[in-house]
């Protein structure tokens, strides 16, 4: 027994506070009662929620950009409009020049058939203008009444049965733009 008592017995005390109430310092943490499945799924769990949290971060990122790139397209379409619209008028900006040339001819004394002519060259010119841009005339004279393209000003009284529901005159014209009506032609309809 004398070999006994060479033996010599470290204790660790591993609890967290020793009995005079303060901090142990020697206590290491203290072993997980848990099962080990259940540490392994915890581990699982805490690794897809990281990847999640990823996910999230790539999502958010993603829809920065696209909000910033519909903004930077929202912008880019808003100046070509613009700029459309300033070509469009700089060419109509030439037909008032050419109504004013009119005007000051008529004011200067000249005859009235120069200015009729001159009229109705400016009148020309700015239907080659909306021509250009895609504008067309609705042909309506002698149709059969569509209300998709035209607007019955008028019912006019007519002696044949075969002019009821065509269109009789044109008080206002019509214009498509494509397959657009843009204004329906104003006309008077032959009613029997």
């Amino acid at each position: 027994m004398a070999d006994d008592a060479d033996i010599t017995v470290k204790v660790v005390d591993r609890r967290r506070w020793r009995e005079d109430g303060q901090a142990n310092p020697d206590a290491a943490e203290q072993p997980s009662l848990k099962p080990t499945y259940v540490e392994e799924l915890e581990r699982q769990v805490a690794e897809k929620d990281r990847i999640a949290q990823e996910y999230i971060a790539k999502y958010r990122q993603a829809a920065t950009e696209f909000d910033e790139a519909r903004l930077r397209l929202r912008r880019e379409i808003s100046k070509d409009v613009e700029r459309a619209r300033r070509d469009v008028l700089s060419e109509m900006l030439e037909i008032l020049d050419n109504l004013d040339r009119a005007v000051d001819a008529a004011a200067s004394g000249g005859s009235p058939d120069a200015l009729l002519k001159g009229v109705d060259m400016v009148r020309r010119q700015f239907l080659a203008k909306l021509e250009s841009l895609g504008v067309t005339r609705i042909d309506a004279a002698s149709q059969r009444f569509d209300p998709t393209l035209h607007e019955a000003i008028t019912i006019v009284p007519v002696s044949f049965p075969e002019q009821d529901g065509i269109v009789i005159g044109i008080i206002r014209h019509g214009y498509r733009i494509g397959e657009d009506v843009l204004r329906p032609a104003g006309v008077a309809v032959g009613k029997a």
